[in-house]
């Protein structure tokens, strides 16, 4: 099974969606996205050291507001085109 999630960030929804395909019965999750950053990967390994991560990209780490930096700004305003 995969979980795809365009950024990984703080890790926080990554985190909640793998718990919850495990509580549904989830055996073997992969981890795919597009652009992640250190504490984003930190926070998943700590919370599921069990699932393997792949991503594009490893940018530089979070600013103020936790957004990726340098990052691609908001996936959902991206492809919303909001």
């Amino acid at each position: 099974m995969f979980l795809l999630d365009p950024m990984l960030a703080t890790g926080g929804s990554a985190c909640e969606g793998l718990r919850q395909l495990k509580e549904a019965g989830a055996l073997r999750i992969t981890m795919i996205c597009v652009v992640s950053c250190p504490e984003g990967l930190a926070a998943l390994e700590h919370a599921h050291p069990d699932v393997p991560v792949f991503t594009a990209s490893i940018d530089d780490g979070l600013n103020e507001k936790c957004y990726i930096v340098p990052g691609l700004g908001d996936a959902g305003d991206r492809y919303f085109g909001t």
